[in-house]
């Protein structure tokens, strides 16, 4: 996942990591379901345990090995049979973290109970080493909010600090921005293959405005990096396996197409500027659906990975572009409100199935806490309820521009938080 190859496997297995690469973009700590990675205040960068690979390289054992008093610590190559860890493999019941997230871990664990491996399945306490109440790495010494967990029956006596929210309110807007930007070009392209009689001038503005957007967007993402300033080696030093690498040249398309149709309505004339808005559509779409890939390949986070959230997305996009495009062109009302109607109704049946989760365990306790825990009244009340049900209701029966207006400030609520929620709450579940 990680955008610029701060992070490799050598050939000896090892995964290590180059600091002096690295730009904080914080995907590696979403996409390891161990929780080994984590941002350094020092150098602003993600940091991990490397097996002492320095010491590997003059034939050293790693230092946890050679510190431990009581060898509970066994290192070596488990593929050659004479090796000690390989006998003890062989002859030993063991177990591994997460064997289902697919990604074939080489740390065994003898004799050991789920409850020890698996944090979901204990409660904090209160006392002593069970209780970190402080963050560390970048949210160090940060009140952290803890998860809400009814399954687990066994006591947590010892604790390990917790990272925090590593993606916050800069992703959050990030996918707002991007929805607008993606968003008005869905709609202009729809406008014009339905035969609307949409002006050059119109197309223009929501040209202009969606460069902003997509501006805003990219500006967004760069203040998410701890190494801001390195943020074009995501650009000159791309790894396309990570759909952020990906999404990077993504928008950059994006915005080299708006461009070029600014540049036709300015020079050119109105039929090819609606062609070129027809031509524009694909790359909206996938900037608009992008961020669902990149956030299927956090392994750490269950929740994110759901082909709902697709859906979620364009859906997204669509209505924020059709909101903020009403400002600029005039419309056939009663066509409008027909249109947002069907698509809150389907923005309500994907936001539904999207938060109602999976079996996955960790999925399944984020799912709780935002329909029936803490965060019930934000999801019901502000998502369901203020953003969907309510706007519907003002679109079918008080038909009326003053009335659009308020129905689009609800709806924006509902996006926001059901945005905030979506990149949240997945974030509290303990990955050790």
């Amino acid at each position: 996942m990680c955008p610029v190859t701060a992070l490799y496997k050598r050939e000896d297995g090892i995964v290590d990591f180059d600091n002096d690469r690295c730009i904080g973009c914080k995907s590696c700590t979403q996409a390891c379901p161990y929780d080994a990675l984590y941002i350094d205040p020092v150098s602003n960068t993600a940091a991990k345990c490397n097996y002492c690979s320095h010491r590997i390289d003059n034939g050293l054992l790693p230092s946890c090995v050679v510190a431990c008093p009581e060898q509970a610590i066994i290192a070596g190559d488990v593929l050659n049979k004479n090796s000690k860890i390989a006998q003890l493999l062989s002859s030993q019941k063991v177990r591994v973290r997460k064997p289902e997230k697919g990604t074939a871990p080489n740390l065994f664990y003898i004799d050991a109970k789920a409850e020890s491996l698996e944090p979901t399945l204990t409660n904090k306490q209160n006392y002593v080493w069970s209780s970190q109440d402080s963050g560390v790495g970048l949210n160090k010494n940060k009140k952290i909010e803890p998860f809400e967990n009814n399954l687990g029956k066994a006591k947590r006596t010892y604790d390990v600090p917790d990272k925090g929210i590593m993606w916050g309110n800069e992703v959050v807007g990030y996918l707002l921005t991007k929805a607008i930007a993606a968003g008005l070009v869905l709609i202009m392209t729809g406008l014009v293959l339905s035969g609307a009689a949409i002006k050059i001038q119109e197309i223009l503005y929501c040209s202009i405005i969606s460069l902003v957007f997509i501006a805003l967007t990219g500006g967004l993402l760069v203040k998410d990096l701890t190494q801001p300033k390195r943020f074009l080696y995501i650009i000159f030093r791309p790894q396309f396996k990570s759909w952020l690498a990906r999404g990077t040249y993504i928008i950059i398309g994006f915005s080299i197409a708006l461009l070029i149709l600014i540049f036709v309505c300015l020079f050119g004339n109105e039929s090819t500027a609606k062609n070129i808005v027809i031509l524009t559509s694909p790359i909206a779409i996938i900037t608009a659906i992008y961020t669902a890939f990149l956030f299927a390949q956090a392994k750490g986070r269950a929740f994110w990975n759901n082909k709902m959230s697709i859906f979620f997305m364009l859906l997204h996009a669509v209505i924020l572009g059709s909101i903020v495009i009403a400002f600029i062109i005039s419309f056939n009302l009663k066509q409008e409100y027909n249109i947002l109607e069907w698509m809150h109704g389907l923005n309500l049946i994907v936001t539904l199935w999207l938060f109602k989760g999976s079996k996955v365990l960790e999925s399944k306790i984020v799912s709780d806490m935002i329909l029936k825990g803490k965060y019930k009244f934000h999801f019901w009340g502000l998502v369901i309820l203020v953003g969907n049900i309510l706007p519907v209701l003002l679109l079918h029966f008080c038909r009326a521009n003053s009335i659009t207006n308020f129905a689009s400030i609800f709806i924006l609520t509902g996006i926001c938080i059901s945005n905030y929620l979506f990149i949240k709450v997945p974030q509290l579940i303990p990955l050790s």
